[in-house]
Order: C-alpha cells, then structure tokens, then sequence
C-alpha cells in the first residue's frame, strides 16, 4: 500500500500546520511578559509569547522608548529600550519563542484540562497554562477624524514614525500636544541626518502635555525660524493626482486656512483595546482582569494575569509590581504543569540547579 501523502494532503497540512505543545502561552511582550519568561525559565517551564506588536516591549517602547524609568530596582535610571533590551538579554537562556504581529482570538478549555489557543494569524497552541501580560491590552492609535484623509494612512499619513529617515528634507505637519508630538518635532526640526525641510507643530490650543523642557525648546526653535507652531485642528484636505497636497486648519479665530506639506504626522496617543480577551470568559471589573492575590490567578482554572492587565484589592500599575506578580503566578502555575514534582523556592545565589538552568557556573566560596 503507497503511504505516500497526497498533494492535496500535504498542501492541506502546509495550510493547517499542526498545533504547538506547549507548557505556557505569555500574551504581551512587554517588560512583564518578559520577566515572566524569565520567572518561568527558572521553573523550567518552557514559553511561546504572542504580541499584538510587531517588536518587544509593550507600552515602554510605543509611549516612551527615550524617557527615563527611575523606578526599577538597582537600576538608578535607564530608558523604555534600555529595560527591554535588558529583559530579552536576561531570558536568552530560556530559549522563549516569539510570534509578533498577532493576538490571540481563540482560547478554548479541552477536555484533557489543557486551552485550545488560535491566534489572528492562524497560529494554533495546545497549553497547558496562559499567562496574560497585555499591558492595558493591544493599542491602537486614536485616529484623525476627517471624513476620506483615512485612504491616505501608512503612506503620507502616520500615527508612529517606524522609520525617521523617509521625513528627511519633506514638509511635515505634526499633530498633536503631547510628550511624542513635541519630541518629534524637535527631533525633525533640529540639525541632524532626519531633517525636514519645514516642521509645523499645531494643536488645538497653546498648552501642552509635553515636558516643560521640550515645549521651551519649541518656543525657541519657532522665535529662531527653525519651525512654526499653529492654533488649530485639521477639518479637511486636499489632494491631487491621488496625493495629499495640503490640509485646511481651522483656527481658535474660526478662520480656516490651508497648509501644503508632504506628510502628516498625527499623535493623538494610543486608545487600549482589551480586544478578544473580552469574550474568554474572565472575570472583568471595569475592562481589567481580576485575580488572586496568591497566584494572580483568574476567574478560569490555569489562566493568570499580571501587570497593569489585572486587578485586585490594593493593586498598584508599577513595572515592578507587574515583576513580583509574574513570581508568583509562574510558583501558581508550576503545580499544574508538573503535578507530581514538589516545587522548592531556591536562590539563583547559591542553588547549582538555577545555575546550570542559567547556564553561569557556580561561585566557589570559601
């Protein structure tokens, strides 16, 4: 009998490849998600982790990726990329794989007291434990809303810049009155190998949320001519040839005047979306998650949630709070994974086993 696999067959596999096994599924990349790799990792228990994003990070690499965090411990200060980059360092021994771009969409309980996971791409997992570290869930731009300027977003109409150098020598309108619209304009205004050819920065009025420094670096860049800051909101376009030419801004005056440029810059800061984790039937309490306060257990039986995703009686949004929470959820979650093994608290310090885990050699004390 010819066991050969049919081209039917094998195309039919290649579009439905078979579920990964696995003991953890992290949702959220950010610095809790990490650290709760790393927490695992010395449980020896294994991680895929799954983000909305297309890159680690989270909130610190979309809000403030150059900002000073003071609060970590130890660490006197570092930036939103610093921790992040730091983290992933950490967990490299961990080996924890990474599906970018995603979220999950499906989360089903087996019979066999494992979760059916389906992310939006297809991608399928049979876990036996998931971990939620979504931040505030999966973000999302506020949008510009001007009926029609939307045929025009991800080419001369932006909410991120991913790459700074496509604004070099253009005339960029920037949006907005925030830390991002400020830093930005700076940043496109000033000397360097990402300069505009003109920088205009408009918010809806002469006030701002932006650090005090950078809006008095604004000020003098406009008094010198660098750049020009407007009153206004964006309430049209126009375009030619399939391109957006110019914008009309209408004033606190109520006189509405057009401004050409190249690209459109808008930073009206980033909505939260629980998104699909709303129907997996956990116990919310005003769009967050609620846990115990001994595993950061939820309302279902081996799914836990940590960090700014969760709440509980006294619950405080730090990262550090978000760190100790991932602690104690991978101790809550080991008994699941390895019901028959007595789980020890054991020191990196001293404990040869989290050395090898590690992959450090043991100090010799004398």
């Amino acid at each position: 009998m010819d066991h050969t696999p049919s081209a039917a067959a094998a195309d039919s596999a290649r579009a439905h490849p078979a579920p990964i096994e696995t003991d953890a599924v992290i949702v959220g990349a950010g610095p809790v998600g990490l650290f709760q790799v790393f927490e695992l990792g010395l449980l020896e228990i294994k991680a895929h982790i799954i983000d909305s994003l297309a890159y680690p990070g989270g909130q610190c690499i979309e809000l403030y990726p150059d900002k000073p965090i003071y609060d970590i411990p130890a660490v006197p200060v570092c930036t939103g990329k610093e921790l992040t980059d730091n983290l992933l360092k950490q967990i490299e021994p961990f080996g924890a794989t990474f599906h970018y771009g995603q979220e999950v969409s499906v989360v089903r309980k087996r019979d066999d007291g494992r979760f059916d996971v389906e992310t939006s791409k297809g991608t399928r997992f049979i876990a036996r434990t998931i971990f939620i570290a979504g931040g505030v869930g999966s973000f999302q731009p506020r949008t510009l809303k001007v009926d029609g300027i939307d045929r025009f977003d991800g080419t001369q109409l932006q909410y991120r810049v991913r790459n700074p150098a496509q604004f070099a020598g253009k005339n960029i309108v920037i949006v907005g009155g925030g830390d991002s619209a400020l830093d930005w304009a700076l940043n496109f205004a000033q000397e360097g190998p990402n300069r505009a050819e003109s920088v205009i920065l408009m918010h809806r009025r002469d006030g701002f949320r932006a650090a005090p420094a950078s809006v008095a670096k604004m000020k003098a860049l406009c008094d010198a001519y660098e750049m020009q800051f407007m009153v206004g909101q964006v309430s049209g376009f126009e375009e030619r040839d399939g391109r957006l030419e110019q914008i009309k801004v209408t004033g606190g005056d109520g006189v509405t005047r057009t401004v050409p440029l190249d690209m459109l810059l808008v930073f009206f800061g980033l909505s939260p979306k629980l998104g699909p984790i709303a129907e997996w039937g956990l116990d919310l309490e005003r769009k967050q998650i609620v846990v115990d306060t001994e595993k950061f257990q939820t309302s279902v039986p081996g799914i836990f949630a940590v960090g700014d995703i969760n709440t509980y009686p006294g619950k405080k949004k730090l990262i550090l709070s978000g760190f100790h929470e991932a602690a104690l959820a991978a101790f809550g979650a080991s008994p699941i994974i390895f019901p028959e093994k007595r789980v020890l608290l054991q020191y990196t310090t001293t404990s040869p086993k989290l050395h090898k885990v590690l992959g450090v050699e043991s100090p010799v004390f004398d």
